[in-house]
């Protein structure tokens, strides 16, 4: 049975390429989508290559795209939107893939409690690269053996986010393998603390936003007369996010309850 797939967010940058995947991908369908600027629209009129009976409308809010029957959402929206979206959709026991970012620890805490108390499962991931995923899992097996590491986190200038969802995915799960050693506390700094970058969970993730970047991030590990430093770029195409997506819907069903990060599905839970 075709796994039945509603996008919110099917006409930002990511969404869209995400719901072509969808629409090639012979293993699931494009039953609903969402986006309050193209409400009303078909899928074919927003470029994407359909089949040719494709009755899909875009609607103008999640309620109205989940009214018919939904196996899984992909919410490629906003902070402002997400935390919303995936608990309505929990509620209606649609498991969930989460492409958003800004949610916090706490948000994640109560949706994982909604999912387990549902019996259904949601996956979120800073970053739906493969390449990425990889990243994060090189990193986090260096901080194994490295006690001191820091982030820089690079985007455009028009990033909403600071960090980025990678980030800060990458510094809460560097925090499950060990403490960072800091070579100086901060409250210690002199001068202007913020300087350090923010403190997540112990680590300094720095923010970058700059014209000409477009997505990348790395992890340094500091040691006495050597450094190593795990990065990754990403292009200006959407396209890296898909497969990583696929991957998640396929997976998805397996899950109760929430998993963060694709290097998760990859690799397993550390």
């Amino acid at each position: 049975m075709s796994l039945r797939v509603c996008v919110a967010g099917v006409t930002g940058w990511t969404g869209k390429a995400v719901a072509q995947g969808i629409c090639a991908a012979k293993d699931m369908t494009l039953v609903s989508a969402v986006s309050r600027s193209a409400a009303g629209a078909s899928l074919k009129s927003l470029g994407l290559e359909v089949d040719t009976d494709s009755a899909v409308i875009v609607a103008a809010t999640l309620e109205e795209a989940l009214s018919q029957p939904v196996d899984v959402l992909v919410d490629f929206t906003s902070a402002a939107a997400v935390k919303d979206h995936t608990l309505l959709a929990i509620n209606k026991g649609i498991s969930v893939i989460v492409g958003s970012s800004g949610l916090t620890a706490d948000d994640f805490a109560a949706i994982e409690k909604l999912a387990i108390s549902k019996n259904v499962g949601v996956i979120a991931c800073g970053n739906f690269s493969i390449t990425a995923a990889l990243a994060k899992h090189f990193s986090l097996l260096a901080a194994e053996y490295l006690p001191s590491w820091e982030i820089i986190d690079y985007a455009g200038a028009t990033k909403m986010d600071a960090p980025s969802g990678t980030a800060r995915e990458l510094a809460e799960c560097l925090e499950t393998v060990r403490q960072n050693k800091l070579g100086r506390e901060i409250k210690d700094v002199v001068g202007d603390s913020a300087a350090r970058g923010a403190q997540i969970k112990g680590t300094p993730v720095h923010s970058l936003r700059l014209p000409g970047f477009v997505l990348s991030f790395e992890t340094i590990f500091g040691l006495p007369e050597e450094r190593l430093t795990v990065r990754h770029d990403a292009g200006t195409s959407a396209l890296p996010y898909v497969d990583g997506t696929l991957l998640a819907l396929r997976k998805v069903g397996e899950v109760k309850g929430l998993v963060r990060g694709l290097d998760q599905l990859m690799f397993g839970k550390r």
